[in-house]
């Protein structure tokens, strides 16, 4: 979670690119599909403890081949979420920072370096490590995002717009457009399941972390951005698109000082720095669980002697530098082209992957009750199927409004394609590991109980 990061760099730029102001509204819709989500969703991981989480259910559900392809299309999800957050730390942060500081006229692409070797050592070393970090970060940034909607709104003549709280925002396409925005809010939500072999008390500490988390970042999104956008006066596009990530922290230096800018863009900084390693830490959990299991190479399946997956995220480490010089070289902007459109990309990509894990939640309960009662094998995600079938066609249905592109341009139609692509192939490569190496096609989605990940769980480097 990154909430600085989402009322700071989302909102304004989800205003901007979409022309739509229902943004408090659509968070509160998506908190209230997530509540729902999880029950099937929290169910599963009670009787499939694996790393793998999306991956493992949907080959449990709906079949090993599909499976496969579930965790090529989760690996791109994340990975889209983790290297859209160097866009944001590098043009929004750290280069106007290194400026206004020491009076360094740098390349996004020093800053963003900076990061991805903080990255790379933190992600390297066990869980513990990180999570120390992230809790410290995410804890500071969310009193933050508090105290300054506070004061925003001790502001005089601070009045909440009834414009962003119109339910009509949420009619039509409109409707697939935020629920996609929202969704890349709450994005990291589900990574609770992903821990869920390293925490020493799972059946408790995995369902209220993500009870917990869905309810007060919820309440913190729907509110704060509320805020924003109510004083941002009559013409809150207008401001957003000329402001930016400034907008908010703006608005509470009328009744701070211009001081609570340069603390906001501090705590900012160190955010999408959390959202970074907190992605990175998923993605590298993704890779393991598969490596472990045969379906990528075995090595990605190794530990360190505390159980840090270090060759996985070595591996993330090596394609986010890749990307980073890429966008370097193109002379791409790093806030549009990176931040928004890979958070863009990412919100699609999660929506999708919860559509297809609540499908095969529905197919895996249908087998075998394993002891679950009515509501949560059956009721809940049936009910979440449906909703979230609905906003996921109204999303891909209206693409350009997503991206703020003309119809069939840009990411539009990049975005599909390859999505489409990378499912596909994932889901071939199950089946011709079906025909050529029905062993590890045995394990997959199993984890530690695959009988192909008993030696990659013994090799420790």
């Amino acid at each position: 979670m990154a909430p600085l990061t989402v009322i700071t760099l989302v909102v304004p730029l989800a205003l901007a690119a979409t022309g739509l102001l229902g943004f408090p509204v659509a968070i509160l819709v998506v908190a209230i599909l997530l509540m729902i989500y999880a029950v099937g969703y929290l169910a599963m991981a009670r009787h499939i403890p694996n790393a793998g989480a999306f991956y493992a259910y949907v080959a449990h559900g709906l079949g090993r081949p599909f499976g496969v392809g579930t965790s090529w299309f989760a690996l791109a999800t994340y990975n889209s979420f983790q290297l859209c957050c160097y866009g944001a730390f590098s043009a929004a942060i750290g280069a106007p920072l290194l400026s206004d500081w020491l009076g360094l006229d740098v390349h996004w692409l020093v800053p963003a370096i900076l990061a991805w070797a903080l990255v790379a050592v933190l992600g390297a070393n066990e869980v513990k490590v990180a999570g120390y970090v992230l809790v410290f970060l995410v804890v500071a940034e969310t009193i933050l995002v508090a105290l300054y909607s506070v004061a925003i709104m001790l502001t005089s003549g601070f009045a909440f717009s009834a414009a962003a709280i119109n339910v009509s925002d949420l009619s039509g396409a409109a409707l697939g457009v935020l629920i996609v925005l929202g969704a890349t809010s709450f994005a990291g939500i589900e990574q609770s399941v992903v821990y869920i072999e390293e925490s020493k008390d799972p059946k408790r500490t995995i369902p209220t972390a993500t009870y917990v988390t869905i309810t007060i970042i919820g309440a913190a999104y729907a509110l704060a951005s509320w805020v924003q956008i109510s004083a941002a006066g009559p013409r809150p596009i207008e401001r957003a698109t000329a402001e930016g990530a400034d907008l908010f922290f703006n608005e509470a230096a009328v009744m701070l000082g211009q001081g609570a800018v340069t603390v906001g863009k501090v705590l900012l900084g160190t955010g999408t720095f959390a959202a970074m390693l907190a992605f990175h830490n998923a993605i590298t959990r993704y890779t393991f669980a598969l490596g472990r299991e045969g379906v990528l190479p075995r090595l990605f399946g190794r530990t360190t002697i505390k159980g840090a997956p270090r060759n996985a995220s070595l591996a993330q480490t090596g394609l986010a530098l890749i990307v980073l010089i890429v966008f370097a070289v193109a002379g791409w902007d790093p806030l549009v082209q990176l931040f928004y459109w890979g958070s863009t990309t990412g919100g699609l990509g999660v929506l999708l992957l919860y559509t297809l894990t609540s499908i095969a939640v529905i197919a895996f309960f249908a087998r075998d009750a394993h002891g679950e009662n009515m509501w949560q094998r059956r009721i809940a995600p049936l009910l979440a199927t449906v909703v979230l079938l609905l906003v996921a066609y109204l999303a891909v249905d209206n693409l350009a409004g997503l991206y703020g592109v003309d119809p069939g341009t840009g990411p539009a139609r990049v975005v599909p394609i390859a999505l489409l692509l990378i499912f596909a192939g994932g889901t071939v490569w199950g089946l011709i590991l079906k025909r050529t190496q029905p062993e590890i096609y045995e394990g997959i989605g199993r984890g530690a109980r695959s009988s192909t990940a008993t030696s990659a769980l013994s090799a420790i480097v």
